[in-house]
């Protein structure tokens, strides 16, 4: 752009941006003068500066003219011409003023008149630039001693006011207002005959209304929520929130619907020097169905329904924390149906934790609470507790490093299974280095168990009861990992080959007299095709001699890198497995399975997981997740398949779902985005889902404006399934949030 055609834009932008008041939000082209290099040395003391001076001794009047500039305490002015009466102490200047209070906001005016303080006075066409951030505007002001501003016929705006280019644009949005007064102790603005305007446009009349400024917070209403929802109605919610103190703060939000009764949303967050917490409760009345499963909800009756959501942590040393999690609900579809969350278990911890270098110590306590549709709440386990502890030796035997563990946990259920486990182990990993630059590590594993299980026909699982009441169990073994990296420049990056070789040998073990409570979602994927116990948890040990080989790749160019790896076990016993049909590890040969991860620059980034069948490379596992484009303009794609071929372990039921996702920006400041989830599984992967091959579950769809000052946006999200009184259906959403004005 040339320099004409851009003054040519910003006199138009000028021309366009002039508000209908005589307010100008705009920042004169004259700046502010820098702090004095050598303050004055008491707040009686003036310092001044000027191309020219004149001393009338019989008035005592001071006139400086030409680039005048005045320093005394915190404050300075600069103006074309200033008249200093040093009798009265009266200061008049004129012409490009500019003044910074001790406060650090600037204001401006064609004529200031104040005392030689430089901290009080009265500014017609004034303009002040808050330190915090935003501006005001106003015909006339006035500025006493203690930093108090009141203006008249004036504006505020925390938006910018010149576009990209540095032309001057009209706020997003402004605040016009008959009398405002800025009061920078409390850092908060009020104002008498308010209106708010939206793009230009007057919208919304605030009588008597205020608004903190900076980063603060303060007492007041927060942005509003309305949207509509089938079940529901019209929603709109209020929230004001109450400061407490400046360490503790108190949000009360009423809900209203237009189809079911209000409901109360309460939240409070404090502050201490050792931690934090914050809690919320949600409490209303409505009917509810506790048939999950019907689509006419049969159980209509009105009832109490609520949920609390809290969350704690502190720190008392470097050493010890205490955190926990509250979340509890009256029944299982309160959450969805009023859009609160889509979790499908709530769960409930506390821990008590010390870290230090070498040593974990904590102990934990948790209880589930399950809104799964056919879940008995009484199989769920609760925890109280476990402990855990651990401890590193750097300097153990034989050079190695030695690790202690101590853990025991006790699981009760309230219709189901009691099982109460400790256990006492000790791993050795010796790390070396050869000659032909071959990574070689050792390791040696013991274990001691003890198990209690009561009530085991409560499990329906045989695989996972074990041997009603008190089991003991040795666990045993010994790995040789090696690694041989080789690594050599292709182009202008390098590229890596890294093959690799583990053997681990362990005796046979004790495991079906044992419960299996932590251990039952086995998979074999990349993370754990090299680890000594393919076995999540504790409670299965994985007991076979195998030996497993793979190899790593990692390529590295400029703005490009690509890794991958691939692997495969062989067991070497002939002994049965104890691990199940469709894990990959059943038989002597494991499956194949690898990761790949593509990335260039930040605009792709692509992982591809993956498990083939050893027989005939049938995918078992085909998981891929991919993002495409910029922080503004993206699309991501989720895929996952998993075909284990398999009906009886219920933790491995064949799964297929897509997960689609983007957004784009088309002009600066608008966007849409959209999101959807989509269940692909068929009755032939498995018999016991309601899929029917495309099953969409939910999608959401919308279109936001958001600048520096401002965010509005609507979304339409609409629900596919039905479960109790959360039907399906369609919601939308409004949005609407103002810098300063609420969150």
């Amino acid at each position: 752009m040339s320099r004409i055609s851009l003054l040519a834009g910003c006199a138009l932008g000028i021309v366009l941006a002039l508000p209908a008041a005589a307010q100008d939000l705009q920042t004169p082209i004259v700046p502010p003068p820098p702090p004095a290099a050598a303050p004055p040395a008491s707040d009686e003391q003036v310092k001044f500066s000027a191309n020219a001076l004149e001393y009338d001794t019989n008035t005592d009047v001071v006139t400086a003219t030409g680039d005048v500039r005045m320093f005394r305490s915190d404050g300075r002015l600069r103006a074309d011409k200033v008249v200093w009466n040093r009798k009265t102490g009266k200061v008049v200047a004129t012409g490009d003023v500019a003044i910074v209070g001790e406060e650090g906001d600037t204001a401006y005016g064609d004529s200031i008149e104040l005392t030689d303080s430089l901290k009080d006075g009265m500014v017609d066409n004034m303009l002040v630039v808050l330190n915090q951030g935003g501006r005001l505007a106003a015909v006339r002001g006035t500025r006493e001693p203690n930093g108090v501003i009141e203006l008249e016929q004036a504006a505020y705006t925390p938006c910018s006011v010149t576009n990209a280019q540095g032309c001057p644009k009209e706020p997003s949005w402004k605040i016009t207002a008959v009398r405002v007064v800025y009061r920078p102790s409390r850092e908060r603005i009020y104002y008498q005959g308010a209106q708010l305007h939206l793009f230009g446009l007057p919208s919304i009349p605030l009588p008597q209304f205020s608004n903190p400024v900076g980063g603060g917070s303060d007492s007041g209403l927060l942005s509003p929520n309305i949207q509509y929802s089938r079940v529901n109605g019209v929603e709109v919610a209020l929230p004001y929130y109450f400061r407490l103190a400046p360490n503790r703060g108190l949000t009360l939000t009423p809900h209203v619907y237009s189809s079911v009764l209000p409901m109360a949303d309460v939240e409070y967050q404090q502050l201490s020097e050792t931690g934090a917490f914050r809690l919320r409760g949600y409490a209303t009345e409505s009917r509810r169905s506790d048939d999950l499963n019907t689509i006419d909800p049969t159980d209509t009756s009105m009832a109490f329904r609520g949920y609390l959501d809290g969350v704690a942590r502190y720190q008392f040393t470097p050493e010890w924390s205490l955190s926990g999690s509250l979340r509890v609900t009256t029944d299982r579809t309160f959450l969805r149906r009023y859009d609160i969350s889509r979790d499908d278990r709530l769960r409930n911890t506390a821990s008590l934790q010390r870290i230090d270098t070498n040593s974990y110590f904590a102990v934990t306590g948790w209880a589930v609470q399950t809104l799964r549709v056919n879940d008995r709440q009484g199989l769920q386990p609760i925890a109280l507790p476990e402990i855990d502890y651990r401890r590193r030796f750097a300097d153990g035997f034989a050079g190695g490093n030695v690790e202690l563990q101590l853990n025991s946990l006790a699981l009760t259920r309230t219709a189901g299974q009691d099982t109460q486990r400790a256990f006492a182990s000790l791993r050795w990993d010796l790390r070396r280095l050869t000659n032909w630059g071959q990574e070689l590590t050792f390791t040696a594993f013991a274990r001691g168990d003890a198990y209690n299980a009561n009530d085991v026909l409560a499990t329906t699982q045989i695989a996972y009861r074990g041997t009603e009441g008190f089991q003991t169990r040795a666990i045993g073994a010994v790995a040789v990992d090696m690694r041989w990296p080789f690594v050599g420049s292709i182009g202008a990056g390098t590229q890596r080959v890294t093959p690799r070789f583990q053997i681990v040998a362990a005796p046979r073990i004790k495991n079906f007299a044992i419960p299996n409570e932590d251990s039952r979602a086995v998979d074999l994927d990349d993370s754990n095709l090299f680890a000594l116990n393919r076995f999540p948890g504790y409670d299965r040990f994985e007991d076979s001699t195998r030996a497993t080989y793979g190899a790593e790749y990692g390529l590295s160019l400029p703005g490009f890198s690509l890794d991958a790896v691939v692997g495969q076990s062989y067991r070497l016993s002939a002994r049965p497995s104890i691990l199940p049909d469709g894990t990959g590890l059943s038989d002597r040969w494991s499956d194949i399975v690898g990761r790949t991860e593509l990335r260039f620059r930040d605009f792709v980034s692509i992982v591809h997981r993956y498990r083939l069948d050893k027989d005939d490379l049938t995918v078992r596992r085909n998981e891929v997740d991919a993002t495409v484009g910029s922080r503004s303009t993206y699309a991501l794609v989720g895929y996952l398949k998993l075909n284990r071929n398999i009906t009886s372990v219920e933790d491995l039921r064949d799964r297929e779902e897509v997960r689609v996702a983007g957004r784009v920006q088309f002009a600066r400041f608008w966007s849409a985005f959209g999101s959807a989830i989509v269940d692909l599984t068929n009755r032939d992967e498995d018999p016991l889902g309601v899929a029917d091959g495309f099953s969409p579950i939910r999608h959401r769809l919308g279109i936001e404006y958001q600048d520096d000052c401002l965010r509005l946006g609507a979304t339409w999200r609409r629900d596919y399934r039905q479960i109790g009184d959360a039907r399906q259906g369609n919601n939308f959403l409004l949005t609407l949030a103002f810098t300063n004005l609420g969150r």
